[in-house]
This record gives structure tokens, sequence and C-alpha cells, in this order.
């Protein structure tokens, strides 16, 4: 077959899928509906930081890339939990040395759009997705500065662009039976900013995310390159404490003292930050059939949007193009093959992760300062300790075990959680809980 490919977004997906086809030959153009932001001004306030984690350097390892994007991202060992009551504690994500790295979403997407460039993809910015044609293969674009229209055809189309893909949205609306289902959660997002002290020194610790756990809404920080901390206030936008109920500085100056009292003095702009920075909320997008005539494909946020909370979006995305380019290579350039298989494997990931990624909002927020659930963590790293091959924490296995599926790995931490519900039961687990009598029976529970 020919080999032009047109890609709808030129986000991080979209960017990565281009040099992965480009490696192999194919003719890509990307459209993106934004303006170049490597040349325009990035309006801040909506960015959230990415975790990059072991699916995510293996999807740029896979197109040589990742020494690049080494350069830009900061590694961070555990979680910094930051309580109410000034104290602090640091929980380790997993065996030492193994961490998650904290990268900006502008500084990675502008690195894969350069990378891009370099393997001769065309980039066309302000160019916005208006209607794709099935029948003839063709996309319409409506530039967003001059208002003209281009239609172009290509013999494969990827959606890449996100959340709230209009390529998505074409395919609901000319496709019979497709299913669609969006799910908003109670809690939106601001985004705000400890920046560095006056030597441009890190004013928290670097290589951690800070977490300030309040039970029904946190705060979380992730270090930067340039020595600030991306900060954001995840709360809900109705109720007692909530995004609602903060219209005035005063009221705004009041909750944070409260709430956040060490991190208020390292935030000199916190009340500018606030006013001037959008409110924003979190979706969730499960949808089916991913892929349409073995010709058109959605990825990465346009077929599986979900929620920030076990920082997998970017790192899902890009398992996405890893899948793809193994199928590629099983299929040998069969698209009659590959769309089908592509889509039959990664759907229930797509939904694995999407769940999983709720779950650990309620883990983040409620959970990280309760003593119980630090105590099961603790016996739980314990017994992988000594049993590496029976027991592989929820958390390991999906951040640190590429080779492991979402949807295995969802299946197996309810198994788990199963397990340690009946141990964490046990009268007077806070004084045994490294005995042989816990392991005992934690082996008993597995091998039913």
């Amino acid at each position: 077959m020919s080999k032009n490919v047109n890609i709808v977004g030129a986000g991080l997906v979209g960017s990565l899928l281009s040099i992965y086809l480009a490696k192999r030959g194919y003719k890509i153009n990307m459209y993106e509906r934004r303006a170049d932001m490597r040349t325009a001004k990035i309006s801040a306030g909506k960015s959230i930081n990415l975790a990059l984690s072991d699916r995510g350097w293996r999807g740029l390892e896979g197109v040589g890339i990742a020494d690049e994007v080494r350069k830009i991202a900061i590694p961070m060992y555990g979680r910094q939990i930051h309580n109410k009551d000034g104290s602090t504690v640091f929980q380790p994500y997993g065996k030492k040395d193994q961490a998650i790295y904290s990268v900006s979403r502008a500084e990675i997407n502008m690195k894969l759009m350069d990378l891009a460039e370099k393997a001769g993809i065309k980039i066309h910015f302000n160019e916005r997705c208006t209607h794709v044609d099935r029948r003839t293969m063709s996309a319409h674009f409506e530039n967003e500065e001059n208002k003209k229209t281009s239609n172009v055809t290509s013999d494969l189309l990827f959606g890449s662009d996100g959340a709230f893909s209009a390529a998505r949205l074409n395919m609901q609306l000319t496709s019979d039976r497709f299913e669609y289902n969006q799910h908003y959660i109670t809690a939106g997002y601001k985004e705000l900013i400890i920046p560095p002290g006056p030597k441009g020194e890190f004013l928290l610790e670097k290589n951690a995310l800070h977490i300030w756990p309040r039970g029904s809404f946190m705060m979380i920080a992730l270090p930067n390159m340039d020595g600030n901390f991306t900060c954001t206030l995840f709360l809900p936008f109705e109720g007692e404490k909530s995004f609602d109920k903060l219209k005035t500085r005063e009221e705004v100056k009041k909750f944070f003292d409260e709430e956040f009292s060490t991190a208020v003095p390292l935030m000199p702009t916190l009340l500018d930050d606030f006013f001037h920075n959008p409110t924003s909320s979190l979706v969730t997008v499960k949808c089916y059939p991913w892929t349409f005539d073995n010709k058109i494909a959605l990825i990465g946020d346009a077929a599986h949007a979900i929620v920030p909370f076990f920082g997998q979006g970017m790192n899902c995305g890009f398992e996405d193009c890893v899948v793809l380019n193994e199928l590629i290579d099983k299929h040998k350039e069969d698209w009659n093959r590959i769309f089908p298989e592509y889509q039959q494997l990664r759907k229930p990931d797509g939904d694995a992760i999407a769940d999983l990624a709720v779950g650990n909002f309620v883990e983040m927020r409620d959970k990280t300062a309760d003593p119980k659930f630090l105590l099961q963590k603790k016996i739980e790293a314990r017994f992988n300790e000594k049993h590496p091959d029976k027991w592989v924490p929820l958390y390991t296995m999906v951040t640190y075990s590429p080779n492991i599926r979402y949807s295995t790995a969802l299946k197996e931490g309810k198994r788990q959680q199963a397990i340690m519900d009946k141990v964490m039961a046990l009268e007077g687990i806070d004084k045994k809980w490294d005995s042989e009598e816990v392991e005992k029976m934690i082996l008993s529970e597995i091998s039913k």
C-alpha cells in the first residue's frame, strides 16, 4: 500500500506516533489546532506536570529518543507527605533507585515536535479538524488564523487530538453503534506555583512528588528544571470546602492558611495565581470502537482520556504507540490485521487504567496520611521482598512493570486487596505485622 498518513493532533502521543511511522518510511502530515507552542507564548495555568514512568520510557526508547527527554526530566523517588500539623513523611515509590520522572507537558511536547520535524514530519499549525470523510479518507481543516479551508486525503488517518477529540466526534457521528461515555469527577483543579529561592534553589525536596492530603481534597507539587514547583490544587467544585466557597482573596488566604500553612510562605504569588489561572475539570472518556474500516484509528486520550492520579495518561498513550509498532512488525504492515488487534489489545487496558486512576485519587487525598494504609503498604513491601515471585504491589505493577498489562494489574490488585483486608482485620496487626503468622496467612490466601 501507499504510505501517506495524516495525524490529527500534534500533542505528545501524535508526535511520538509520527516518529515511529516516519522511521518505517511513511510520509506523515500532522495537523494541530493550536499555534506552534515553540514560538507562541504559552498560557500558564493548565499544564499539570506529567510523571514519566517505565511504560513511557519504553515508548521513547523504541525510537531512540529517551536520552533527549532525560535532559528535561527530574527523578522523583517517592511521595513527600505534608501533614496538616506540619510534619512530613517520605513514602518511597518502589525499591531503591526506582523513580517516576517529572516533566513539563509543554517542554516534552516541544521536544517531541523538534524530534518529529528532524525525522521529516511536516506539522501544520492552527488547523482545526472540521470533518473526516470515511468513504474518501479525506480530512477537512479550517485555519484558525485566516479561516481558509483545506481538504487532505491519506491512506491512513490517526486521531490523536486529546480528550475532546474532533476526529473521535466525527467517528461518533458517522458510525453505527458507537459507544461513548464521559464521566467528570466532582473535583476540579487549579495550577499554582512555588518559585525557586533567591539563589535559584529548590525550596522543597527536589526528588519527590509532594502531596498535602486533606481528605476530600489535596494539593500536589512536582519539580521543574528551573527550580520551581508546579503545584496543583484538586478541590471539589461545590460543597463546604470547594472552589465555590473561595470567591474573595480573604477567603482564599484563610483557606490556605488553615489547610496548607507550611506551603503558604513558599507561594508569594498565591492569590494572584489563584484568581488568574483557570479552574479546570477532570474527565474520563471511554469509547468503542477505536478503529474504522481498518484505515482510521483513535490513539492516546482521543481513545481513552483518564484522570491524572496514577500519572499514567501520557505513559498509556506512549504504550499505545509501542503496541502498534509491535503489531506492524507482527503483521508485516497489513493494516487489515494490525488495527483490529490493536483495538482488541488496548481497549481493556485503557478501561483498566481509567478505573485505576480514579481509585488512586481516593488513595492520594484520603489514605496517604492514614496509619492503617501505611501499615498495609509496609506489609506488602515486606512480603514482596521475601516472595517477589508471589506478590508484586499494584503500584509497582502499573508503574514499573511494562510487561504486565493494565488489565492484569487491575484484576490482580483487586485480588491482593481482598487478601490484605483479611490481614488488616487481624487483632494486633500493628504489633505482629512482620511475623511468621502473617506471612503464612498471606501464603495460604494466595494458594487458594
